[in-house]
């Protein structure tokens, strides 16, 4: 599974301590300033299908996109 082009309408759902796996992102990734965030993108499947998909992520300054899951299908 993998993303095909942009991701678009992106939104910041958590930040800072809002964020319930902060401890974690910090002792693996290491300090930032976390956000969590979400967005809808274009999955291409292994099938070589592709289907339309909410995705969430968090993403640090100068770390980039780490966790990135499909949260729902469109």
């Amino acid at each position: 599974m993998k993303i095909i082009g942009p991701i678009q309408h992106v939104e910041t759902i958590a930040n800072g301590t809002g964020i319930r796996e902060l401890t974690g992102l910090r002792a693996r990734h290491g300090d930032g300033n976390w956000k969590k965030k979400k967005g809808v993108a274009m999955i291409g499947l292994n099938d070589g299908t592709q289907a339309l998909a909410e995705v969430h992520w968090y993403e640090a300054h100068g770390i980039g996109k780490v966790k990135m899951k499909v949260k729902r299908w469109l």
